[in-house]
């Protein structure tokens, strides 16, 4: 969890482009009949490394997409991007969603199912290969996937973790 709070980012100056991944209707039975309302989830990213999540809950579906995307300017993460790629094989979890995510040559494309492909393509990477193991709720699988990206690390983390110079980090 401690690299989740280095890679935040704050919204300001920074043009999001908003994502929707699935709208659900809900339904609250009452003694006066049935309460119809709706949620959504939303992914916004600059297509450039940064990349967030949120969700929107009310009566109308245009303010439950506002109310997904105001929340998903709230939680933006840093990725670490390597050529179009991510930089390493990574797993990620949350609940029942496991997702694998590994890096892919150029010219492959984002190989990725659906809540995951939002993800992915907000968060800029070009060529991925993705699967997404266990739960198939497009809540779960949208974070686990953000917890995956979370836990990638680039060359200069990686070389001032181990205290060595960023050159050694590829030849040895």
């Amino acid at each position: 969890m401690a690299a989740q709070t280095i890679n935040r980012v704050k919204s300001a100056d920074i043009e999001l482009k908003d994502r929707l991944v699935s709208v659900n209707r809900v339904t609250k039975v009452t003694k006066g009949g049935r309460t119809f309302s709706f949620s959504a989830i939303v992914v916004v990213g600059d297509e450039n490394g940064i990349v967030g999540h949120g969700l929107g809950k009310a009566k109308e579906v245009t303010e439950a997409i506002a109310k997904g995307i105001d929340d998903a300017k709230k939680n933006l993460i840093r990725v670490p991007i390597l050529h179009g790629t991510v930089p390493h094989f990574q797993k990620g979890k949350y609940s029942g969603a496991r997702v694998l995510l590994r890096p892919a040559s150029e010219g492959t494309g984002v190989i990725a199912g659906g809540a995951m492909r939002a993800v992915l393509e907000s968060a800029g990477i070009h060529n991925i290969l993705a699967k997404s193991q266990g739960s198939s709720n497009p809540h779960n699988v949208v974070k686990a996937t953000i917890d995956a990206l979370s836990q990638m690390r680039d060359a200069v983390q990686v070389a001032k973790q181990r205290g060595v110079e960023l050159d050694k980090v590829f030849n040895g």
